[in-house]
């Protein structure tokens, strides 16, 4: 009896692994070439989880600035270059909408809040979101005042460490990383909770830490070497176990300031981002296509959080290395600024036509910092021809 069952279960195996192989051949035919797979593992080998940009960019070399590799029995369709780019998500913005898998935030997310969310949910908090944001001011004048009275607390904690002697410029070096995290975030604060933090309040520092923490775990290799091949590694320990947890705790801070604001809400008055998500849930309660919930209020509340700090704060810092490193560039904005703005006030807005110089370095701090090299992955809404190949709709697990 045993041969038998031994015999079947090759049998069974045998035709499970043709069927994979036939499946993976029929989709390999319709997409875009690349390098050669493996079946179960597919390119998983190819791809250092240590530098995975550096494995994507050698394979473009070869394959071209549009080709396919495997995660395991997963195709990713790979686009390098401006305009293979632009040429999905502003050419077919509907189609490329979708978002992709990150497995070490799933867990977290699960298809909620603005940046893991797609389709219809996706539309309902990305324009609500938008008028909110410039409702309490982003983008406008309106925050212009704010934004000046942060940067002279910013200057004013300059001043206190024993790394910054202004006029003498011969202080210690020190780590401005948590200056500048306290700055940035607090006006992205001020809008989604209402109010600044001082730069020594407990709770913000706590908030603060969680948030670069969490970079931290998902930028490990390990981290990147599981959003590649999560089936063969869920069940080991790693970072993948932890960044859900650290997300746990941001959210939950999130979550009690909710409960603050729903006590204390006056919906003729909305005071920041969360009174507004309030007031439109409660409009919209007897909808039952709403996507106003208080998952998606709280975890909308950590991406905005994560985007309005950490971009901003990390492409100062980059800033600050690249004019330390040219300094004759450094001399040029300064002069401008001295011209333009003097040392008697602060910028403003109005200042910027009259400094071109100024404004082209930032840019060109912004294109040579390059914060994220790989955008978050995206999937097609439906099947769809892409340059010539026929890219399929991938059916992910619902959320």
């Amino acid at each position: 009896m045993a041969p038998v069952l031994v015999a079947l279960l090759v049998l069974a195996l045998s035709l499970s692994l043709l069927a994979l192989l036939s499946r993976h051949r029929a989709t390999s035919a319709r997409l875009p070439p690349g390098p050669p797979a493996l079946p179960l593992l597919g390119n998983l080998l190819q791809l250092s989880p240590f530098r995975t940009l550096q494995s994507l960019l050698k394979l473009s070399d070869r394959y071209g600035p549009v080709f396919t590799v495997w995660l395991g029995p997963r195709p990713v369709l790979v686009l390098r270059g401006t305009d293979a780019v632009r040429e999905a998500l502003v050419g077919q913005p509907e189609v490329f909408a979708g978002r992709g898998r990150m497995p070490t935030l799933d867990s977290t997310f699960k298809g909620h809040g603005l940046l893991f969310s797609d389709g219809e949910r996706w539309r309902q908090l990305r324009h609500f979101s938008l008028m909110a944001l410039r409702d309490f001011g982003m983008g406008r004048r309106s925050i212009e005042t704010q934004i000046q009275e942060e940067a002279q607390e910013l200057v004013q904690e300059f001043r206190k460490t024993q790394g910054m002697k202004f006029r003498e410029f011969w202080g210690e070096p020190f780590d401005p990383t948590l200056l500048l995290d306290c700055a940035v975030s607090n006006i992205i604060c001020s809008i989604i909770f209402g109010n600044r933090f001082g730069y020594k309040d407990p709770e913000f520092l706590e908030l603060l830490h969680l948030m670069n923490e969490s970079f931290q775990e998902i930028s490990t290799g390990w981290a990147q070497l599981y959003n590649t091949a999560e089936p063969f590694l869920w069940f080991l320990p790693g970072p993948h176990r932890r960044i859900p947890r650290i997300l746990g705790r941001m959210k939950s801070f999130v979550a009690r300031r909710v409960q603050d604001n729903t006590r204390t809400l006056d919906p003729n008055r909305p005071r920041d981002f969360i009174d507004a998500f309030l007031i439109q849930m409660d409009q919209e309660k007897g909808n039952p296509n709403s996507e106003f919930t208080l998952e998606n209020l709280e975890l909308t509340a950590v991406n905005l959080f994560f985007a309005g700090t950490e971009n901003v704060s990390s492409t100062l810092r980059f800033g600050f290395l690249y004019l330390m490193k040219h300094p004759h560039i450094a001399e040029k904005v300064f002069e401008e600024i001295s011209q333009v703005v003097g040392s008697d006030r602060a910028p403003t807005i109005a200042d910027r036509p009259q400094m071109p110089f100024t404004e082209a370095t930032i840019h060109e701090i912004q294109r040579c910092s390059d914060l994220i090299p790989m955008n978050v992955p995206h999937r097609v809404t439906r099947d769809t021809k892409f340059r010539g190949f026929l890219i399929p709709k991938v059916r992910e697990k619902p959320q």
